[in-house]
């Protein structure tokens, strides 16, 4: 006795609802996702960009971002420049650098900005900023006041966060004389150079 095979159109529903099941369960990749990972850096990237920015891998340096990614994930930009800063209970930070973004302009940034609480020291140092949620460059220029008690350090590399909205900086510090103690103030991200630190 011969079997009848199943009609086309039966089965092309089937493949199609096979199709949508597969797609809403995560097995198909969502372009969404594909569009993201464009528009982000992975961490292996950030760690190539760091080591060149600051001259040299080290172990503290990997763990510090290693720490921010498992934190915030991918960022869509960073921040390289240099500052310096100085604080007894009160304190100044100065810098000034460029913020390269993976879709966008690379552009000069300034920063300054005043630190209250248990902080002393001083620093010169290198400064490699990881940025998340930034979706136009002119957005950076603001103040960014400093999440408290989110100081990290290992190894002589510090990071903490600042947060301004939906947009996070988290800078990643090295140096001579880096600056220990938790401390809350704010950075004020600018386009033209400022000694005024409000």
């Amino acid at each position: 006795m011969s079997r009848r095979l199943p009609q086309l159109p039966t089965v092309l529903c089937a493949l199609s609802l096979a199709g949508m099941v597969m797609l809403a369960s995560g097995i198909v990749a969502m372009p969404a996702q594909a569009a993201e990972d464009d528009d982000t850096y992975d961490q292996e990237t950030i760690i190539h960009e760091a080591t060149e920015f600051f001259g040299e891998t080290t172990e503290g340096l990997a763990k510090a971002i290693e720490h921010v990614f498992e934190d915030q994930g991918r960022p869509n930009g960073f921040i390289t420049g240099e500052e310096v800063s100085g604080a007894f209970v009160v304190g100044l930070r100065y810098g000034d650098g460029s913020l390269h973004r993976k879709k966008g302009d690379t552009r000069k940034v300034h920063w300054q900005g005043p630190s209250v609480g248990f902080d002393a020291g001083g620093n010169a140092s290198k400064v490699f900023v990881l940025v998340y949620h930034l979706d136009d460059s002119e957005e950076i220029y603001q103040r960014f006041p400093g999440v408290e008690g989110t100081f990290y350090f290992v190894a002589g590399v510090g990071v903490n966060y600042q947060q301004t909205g939906d947009i996070i900086l988290a800078p990643i510090r090295t140096g001579v004389g880096l600056r220990a103690g938790a401390n809350v103030g704010y950075l004020h991200y600018t386009k033209k150079k400022s000694w005024n630190p409000f």
